[in-house]
């Protein structure tokens, strides 16, 4: 039995700018988003903006875990896999769900909010299209009850 291992050496046809354009509008979001490889660039892009934005870090809880930078490489991993999963991506996320990953934090709605418009900017800055940012900011709305808890 012969298995055929992609050539991950190349960015996907939907992860490469210059063919971005025909990827099928029909298409899940995780790949209108540029697959795994498209996800993972904004995610690296996010979370060091995460890291450094004051509002998101006015929660001393959220600062214990922000101020530490050894903790954004696992963080980039988490965030990255959940956005593979609730854009229509393959299953890989391991962390918890949503409620329990937040719940010790006690996130506030302008905490909340604050992170809401890193994401929003952080898919701006990058040149994401207005439905795709649309689409994904209304999953990130989804979860503010799960995530508010203060």
């Amino acid at each position: 039995m012969t298995t055929t291992v992609p050539d991950t050496r190349r960015l996907a046809p939907e992860a490469d700018p210059s063919t971005a354009a025909q990827v099928n509008q029909d298409a899940s979001l995780y790949e209108r988003l540029g697959g795994c490889y498209g996800i993972a660039g904004a995610v690296d892009v996010l979370v060091d903006r995460l890291f450094a934005n004051v509002k998101v870090n006015a929660n001393e809880k959220v600062h214990e875990h922000h101020g530490n930078a050894a903790n954004a490489p696992g963080y980039k991993f988490l965030v990255t896999a959940w956005s593979i999963e609730v854009t229509g991506g393959p299953k890989c996320y391991i962390g918890h769900d949503m409620h329990e990953a937040h719940e010790h934090l006690k996130i506030d709605k302008a905490g909340f909010d604050a992170v809401y418009l890193e994401i929003k900017s952080t898919l701006f800055y990058l040149g994401v299209p207005d439905a795709e940012v649309d689409e994904f900011m209304a999953i990130i709305d989804e979860y503010r009850s799960q995530v508010v808890q203060a």
